[in-house]
């Protein structure tokens, strides 16, 4: 039985609680994107603004009126605020200590920039310490809150397309950072249906380095799914997959194939194209959403889950599942052959090992 996951379903009011203590650690870029949703929800009082840019924290105080405290050390700021919500919107490789900084402090919600960490051991130590803590950690997969991801879900789960066989997952370059959102729109669009093994090669034609995490210019491969599902990936350069006539092309998203029909879905759920073979009238509503609803979707069902104690959409056991397939792929590489999930027996990041092993020496 498909059962529909939470954003499929009518739009949550917010929930009765009292303000929570919020706080940012990271106030660059992505910490003003975040900040729109932080402003939409009337219960988040921005307390504490940490950055090592004591001039980023200000910039960010002033664009939104938070009149937050400003510190320079983000502990110093934990122990003094005592925020029960933290926003981490820093680079990869402090994902993990920043936020076991913040679980140690007594914060009650994380909401963390994807991707989790740098390595499949550091996702699986930011999994148990949210699970022996009960801090709520959740990451900005916030396109689960596309309007028209949500139509795709409830298309595929209303049966227009028939029993999904196969899909076609396509995302810019780094299966770290840009991989886990096609990935997770994958699995939304399925239940939360896991993957159960892959088989996957990289491109080191170059190699660039996000964030400060190296990563490959492409990657191409294969998995299935614990349902049986079949999906082939198509990572690489934005300019190969950037839209033109040919509308075969997919630069960032989902094409989901039934055997009754299919829909094609870019990453923030612009539907670009749907058929059902029995009926060529059909045509899938096109709903359009901004980053900025995204991102209030996102702020306002973290909070919503704070006071309900529910799992969040975006809860860091699903940001797991995705990862799981981004360093199964690389572990592929590393073995010449296919790898089964549940991941064992490694906890490095296999391409980082490589890389620094010489092993793409050209």
């Amino acid at each position: 039985m498909f059962i529909a996951p939470l954003s499929m379903k009518k739009e949550r009011c917010y929930v009765n609680a009292p303000t929570f203590r919020v706080a940012f650690i990271g106030c660059g870029r992505r910490a003003h994107e975040h900040a729109i949703g932080v402003q939409d929800d009337d219960r988040c009082e921005v307390v504490g603004l940490s950055d090592i840019s004591e001039a980023s924290a200000e910039a960010l105080n002033v664009a939104f009126g938070f009149q937050a405290n400003v510190y320079t050390d983000h502990k110093d700021m934990l122990a003094k605020e005592k925020p029960d919500a933290v926003f981490i919107c820093l680079w990869t490789p402090l994902h993990l200590p920043v936020f076991r900084d913040c679980a140690e402090a007594g914060v009650k919600a994380v909401l963390c920039e994807k991707p989790m960490s740098a390595t499949w051991g550091e996702c699986q130590e930011m999994g148990r310490i949210a699970e022996e803590t009960g801090c709520q950690l959740t990451f900005s997969l916030q396109r689960r809150f596309a309007a028209g991801n949500r139509t795709v879900r409830r298309l595929i789960g209303e049966g227009h397309i028939g029993q999904v066989l196969r899909m076609d997952l396509y995302s810019p370059p780094n299966l770290l950072d840009c991989g886990i959102h096609t990935f997770d729109q994958a699995m939304s669009y399925m239940g939360e249906t896991p993957a159960k093994w892959v088989l996957g090669g990289v491109d080191t034609t170059e190699t660039y380095n996000w964030f400060n995490v190296p990563s490959e210019c492409g990657a191409y491969g294969h998995l299935e799914f614990a349902n049986g599902v079949h999906a082939s990936l198509y990572s690489g350069s934005i300019d190969t997959w950037e839209p033109t006539e040919d509308k075969t092309k997919i630069w960032a998203g989902v094409r989901v194939i039934g055997t009754e029909g299919f829909i094609e879905a870019m990453w923030d759920g612009q539907i670009v194209g749907g058929v059902k073979y029995a009926d060529p009238s059909w045509k899938p509503e096109m709903e359009l959403s901004s980053m900025q609803d995204q991102m209030k979707g996102y702020v306002r069902h973290a909070i919503d889950c704070l006071a309900s104690g529910e799992e969040p959409e975006v809860s860091h056991r699903k940001a797991l599942r995705a990862s799981e397939i981004i360093f199964a792929f690389y572990e592929s590489v590393r073995r010449n052959a296919r790898v089964e999930l549940p991941l064992a027996g490694f906890t490095d990041s296999p391409f980082i090992s490589m890389l620094e092993n010489g092993q793409f020496t050209k």
